[in-house]
């Protein structure tokens, strides 16, 4: 093993100047990617290259000094960042939230279609606290935190207002219809009189399904966001969610994760709360790994092209919104 080291020391000056180089160290040679019981100098470098495309000095070696060599692709190497602290200018991929919620996922950044402004793509309860629009939960112009509250953010860490959302359906709503209304004020003031601690609520049931849980925040200033994914980097494109497509996501709480797609066109009743319940149809289920607070995380595939938005997961799969739902419905493109 000495004797290594002193190799590995010598070709430093050596290697380090050929492209893409980033690292080296020692570790045992793998020969059609299986592990052998020689010892090598591994050379981590960002990006593998054909021979053809480099010059005979900027090939490494087969061996230095006797010592055989083994070129690994690493990719770039980065810091990697807190997701859950103060991010500016803030990534996808980091904690983002309204003020009223725990904490999310800064999915991805998206322009308007209208009017080419930079907007903070997310879930409808993450940036909008799963509004039907007409509940209170939250409105246009609401402060958006990052980070979300839950990991310490404050109004003094407001990094967007609550730009546009989707509303989300549930499966029980408060009727507006004023015969109801009238109804259920008489049943109560006669409810009063035998059950004062007891109150009448009509609801009205709610057959229409959700396509998407989506929200828009627009930035305070451009320069406080940046589009690079944390540990993905940029989108290259969309695309659209089949069977067996492998995908990736960047979130809050469980970072990068890759999994495969395993049904699409899927219809589902997702508890948006406690006892309440909401319909999501053409969503697709996933084996990616999440948890609480990876909400609002964009899905690429290999490409790096966007292709879902992740909303909601049980203890074995991952719930994904296709990117053509979401773009569609908040009018918006990368």
């Amino acid at each position: 093993m000495k004797g290594i080291r002193r190799v590995l020391q010598r070709a430093h000056h050596r290697l380090f100047p050929l492209p893409n180089v980033v690292g080296m160290g020692i570790g045992y040679k793998k020969t059609a990617q299986k592990r052998t019981d020689e010892l090598a100098l591994v050379v981590y470098v960002s990006r593998k290259e054909k021979y053809r495309d480099l010059a005979p000095k900027e090939i490494i070696p087969r061996s230095i000094d006797k010592v055989p060599t083994d070129v690994v692709e690493i990719g770039e190497v980065r810091l990697l960042k807190d997701r859950r602290s103060k991010m500016r200018p803030a990534q996808p991929g980091c904690s983002i939230g309204h003020g009223n919620i725990t904490a999310g996922t800064f999915g991805a950044l998206v322009k308007d279609n209208k009017t080419q402004e930079l907007l903070i793509l997310s879930n409808n309860h993450v940036l909008a606290n799963a509004t039907d629009g007409e509940d209170g939960r939250a409105k246009l112009g609401d402060m958006i935190l990052q980070p979300g509250p839950y990991d310490g953010g404050s109004r003094d860490d407001a990094i967007g207002v609550l730009h546009r959302f989707v509303p989300i359906n549930t499966e029980l709503q408060v009727p507006e219809c004023a015969v109801a209304k009238l109804a259920e004020r008489v049943e109560n003031r006669i409810l009063s009189l035998l059950r004062p601690d007891y109150q009448v609520q009509f609801l009205k049931t709610e057959a229409k399904g959700n396509l998407v849980d989506c929200a828009l925040a627009k930035p305070l200033s451009p320069r406080l966001v940046n589009p690079e994914i944390m540990e993905i980097g940029g989108i290259t494109g969309t695309g659209t969610m089949e069977p067996g497509m492998k995908v990736q996501k960047s979130g809050r709480t469980t970072g990068l994760t890759q999994g495969e797609v395993k049904t699409i066109a899927t219809s589902l009743r997702v508890q948006v709360a406690l006892g309440t319940y909401a319909l999501f149809v053409d969503q697709a289920v996933s084996n990616i790994k999440s948890a609480g607070g990876d909400s609002g995380s964009l899905v690429l595939d290999g490409d790096n092209r966007a292709v879902g938005l992740l909303f909601a997961g049980s203890d074995r799969f991952t719930i994904i919104n296709q990117i053509s739902n979401v773009l569609r419905q908040l009018d918006v493109a990368f």
